[in-house]
């Protein structure tokens, strides 16, 4: 097989912890990226799977928020698209 090098640019914490998990899974991150492509080629698909069991902190901040506003009354309901629509331009 002949081979070739990509060179990509990634945050050092995101690489570290992608060799993490390889590593864990019993792969290197090399051969990770390389089932990746051959994915990419065979199905013509791109696929990101996220653990939905576990949501991010962002996620849980805009929940602890959305929660605070709701029980301090801080909230708004429309009967239809165009009303919000309308709230939103006066927000302007």
């Amino acid at each position: 097989m002949n081979s070739t090098v990509i060179n990509i640019k990634t945050d050092q914490a995101i690489k570290t912890e992608a060799q993490k998990i390889a590593s864990d899974l019993g792969l290197s991150l090399s051969g990770v990226i390389n089932g990746f492509l051959k994915q990419l080629v065979r199905d013509k698909t791109i696929m990101f799977t996220l653990n939905e069991n576990t949501p991010s902190p962002y996620l849980l901040n805009a929940i602890k928020t959305a929660k605070q506003n709701k029980k301090s009354g801080d909230v708004y309901s429309f009967k239809n698209n165009k009303e919000a629509l309308s709230f939103l331009d006066d927000k302007k």
